[in-house]
């Protein structure tokens, strides 16, 4: 790994439109290869924990936070902030726009879990913008992946679940539900909606032996963090079900790494198969022992990736094979 400690050469708050400014900064070497690192959540903002993956005097490395939440503003903690211009379309609009800023003809994309929804859908909007990808813990966002972890999961954890439902009111659609008290006046009410989704999201880890990282964050992060889940998972993520990997030929000649935990129980191994499938330029390794937050393995296997494509060798062999780790 290498050092998180780099300081940006370079960073802003760039207009986006709509009241919207997204906060960005750039490390590593101004000649380098350009990559962006797209965060998870959506909503949990961006960490300079990713520079470790990335050699510094290898790559171009951009950081940015998506709207409404990290250093961007307004931020979605702020009941005043708009969330009807804040949807995936809005988020791939941003990117290209940080681009074109940033005067990068094409970059690498890294990121995982709701950062690979957006990497698939931005890739596929502007395949020739797109140099390489790689994805540790691949998700699309379908309606059938979300209701698999807000509902079909909790089988294996029915207490949690339990409790999880009773946040709820006991509705019968649980995201839009939660999605609704995050837009309730009072703030209370918020916080309270916003500590049974984080308690929930990490029952899920819980297996993997990583603390709680959900529910570590705290104030206005949470309510921002849970604030932008639901709205995005309430609405499908605005995309029609199964489009990203229905339209994975558009990334044909974009070579790709795709790293999942065969123990992600929040988002299983399914959809990382399936998109493999649909776009052959990609290779997916299968880390046997590790669930939706990785490990050492996990690790190890991105940076290996993100080393491959900075010597101009992306892939790392092996393919879709019986697993690694």
């Amino acid at each position: 790994m290498y050092s998180e400690h780099i300081a940006p050469y370079d960073q802003g708050l760039l207009d986006v439109g709509d009241g919207n400014r997204v906060h960005w900064e750039v490390s590593g070497n101004p000649e380098g290869r350009p990559a962006v690192v797209v965060h998870g959540g959506p909503g949990s903002g961006s960490s300079p924990h990713n520079r470790r993956s990335f050699d510094p005097e290898a790559y171009r490395l951009v950081l940015f936070d998506q709207r409404g939440c990290g250093r961007s503003t307004p931020h979605a903690s702020d009941p005043a902030a708009d969330m009807s211009v804040n949807t995936t379309a809005h988020l791939v609009a941003d990117m290209e726009r940080l681009r074109e800023h940033l005067g990068i003809d094409r970059w690498l994309l890294y990121g995982g879990s709701w950062g690979s929804t957006l990497i698939l859908a931005y890739a596929e909007a502007y395949p020739e913008r797109v140099s390489g990808i790689v994805i540790a813990a691949v998700t699309t966002t379908r309606r059938s992946e979300t209701a698999w972890l807000y509902e079909g999961v909790g089988r294996f954890f029915p207490e949690a679940h339990e409790r999880f439902r009773e946040g709820a009111g006991g509705a019968a659609d649980l995201v839009g539900a939660y999605a609704a008290l995050m837009e309730h006046p009072d703030r209370p009410v918020r916080e309270r909606a916003a500590a049974q989704w984080c308690a929930w999201e990490d029952a899920v880890l819980s297996p993997e032996g990583r603390g709680t990282p959900y529910t570590d964050r705290v104030d206005d992060a949470r309510l921002g963090f849970v604030r932008i889940c639901s709205h995005y998972f309430a609405h499908g993520a605005w995309l029609e079900e199964g489009a990203l990997i229905r339209d994975a030929h558009r990334l044909a000649g974009i070579p790709g790494v795709l790293i999942h935990g065969r123990l992600d129980m929040g988002g299983p191994l399914g959809t990382a198969w399936e998109l493999t499938r649909a776009w052959p330029d990609a290779e997916l390794h299968v880390v046997e022992t590790a669930g939706h937050l990785g490990g050492a393995e996990t690790g190890r296997l991105i940076l290996a990736a993100l080393d491959r494509f900075a010597a101009g060798s992306p892939l790392l062999g092996g393919g879709a094979g019986p697993g690694d780790g």
